[in-house]
């Protein structure tokens, strides 16, 4: 094998602080739980979607290489992950359905700009009936928790492997 020595060579990766499951386990399995409680009246397209975009508003690498992955995996289209962060200018990628998710997502995420708006609530309550409303709020307060663990922690993007955590 032979070696480009002008190749770019990557930065190391930083160390966790902690692997807050190994010390906080019953957290950790309560999450998994409620994790998989918010899936089982939830589209997989639609979690997906939500937990990609929480995790790009909130920095979370370690999620985002997770979700993104796990998307892939799923059958999503490239393109349509690309495009989210900057779904206001790519809204023909998405279903209305899914913006109106996207624009929750956001709404929950970002409460430090205040309630979220009526005109949001009301666009997810006329895509979703009120299981799946229930479980879409949940699922984006869910994906919030595992961000702020993750951030909190400084956990490693980069080795999840699709498919790998079981909820």
């Amino acid at each position: 094998m032979t070696t480009n020595e002008n190749a770019p060579v990557n930065v190391p990766e930083h160390t966790p602080r902690m692997n807050w499951s190994e010390h906080a386990p019953e957290v950790f399995k309560a999450m998994l739980q409620l994790e998989k409680a918010t899936r089982k009246h939830l589209d997989p397209v639609v979690a997906e979607l939500v937990k990609i975009r929480a995790s790009q508003i909130n920095h979370c690498a370690f999620c985002l290489d997770m979700h993104t992955k796990d998307a892939l995996a799923a059958g999503e289209r490239v393109e349509r992950i690309i495009q989210l962060s900057a779904w206001e200018e790519s809204k023909h990628f998405y279903t209305a359905k899914e913006i109106a998710a996207i624009e929750l997502t956001e709404a929950i995420t970002v409460v430090t700009d205040g309630f979220v708006p009526d005109e949001v609530y009301e666009k997810a309550a006329k895509e979703f009936d009120e299981v799946e409303l229930a479980h879409l709020i949940a699922a984006i307060n869910t994906i919030n928790v595992w961000n702020r663990f993750a951030v909190s922690t400084r956990m490693v993007p980069g080795h999840y492997v699709a498919g790998s955590i079981k909820h």
